[in-house]
């Protein structure tokens, strides 16, 4: 009975505040307040308010809220168990065996088996090159403390 009383006064007053801003020619205002301010005597007369009402000051809906955060919490714990032991393998697993051809499926760095020596030789002043770049790229990381 309390809940619909103030419903309903929270409509009233919302209805003259539409009927204050439509006064001060703001009409698309006060149709906009006057929707927002409808709604609470609308669920009020659905029984709505009643229904909420009955349901918030009952205990075994609260326990059954509980039960409800219980699971969630579980679920995601478990999840955030599951993602941090992915790393590691336990020794009968099918992870902590080797691969058959470990080297398979990494990418080939070389130029091939009828690449010549020069090729290679060509290969390295590059490789020092970039070398230089990294190292002046850590050093700049270095400054700024990353």
């Amino acid at each position: 009975m309390l809940a619909e009383t103030i419903c309903s006064a929270v409509s009233a007053a919302g209805l003259g505040l539409a009927a204050l801003t439509a006064y001060r020619k703001r009409f698309l205002a006060a149709a906009r307040i006057a929707a927002y301010a409808l709604v609470p005597l609308g669920l009020v007369m659905t029984g709505v308010v009643e229904w909420v009402s009955g349901m918030v000051f009952k205990p075994t809906v609260w326990a059954g809220f509980g039960l409800l955060a219980l699971a969630w919490l579980l679920f995601v714990t478990t999840r955030a168990v599951e993602r941090r032991g992915r790393g590691k393998a336990v020794e009968g697993s099918p992870a902590a065996r080797e691969a058959v051809a470990p080297a398979a499926s990494a990418p080939s760095l070389g130029a091939g088996a009828g690449s010549r020596p020069q090729a290679t030789a060509r290969q390295k002043p590059q490789a020092a090159a970039d070398g230089e770049d990294f190292s002046d790229i850590e050093a700049i990381l270095k400054k700024h403390g990353i």
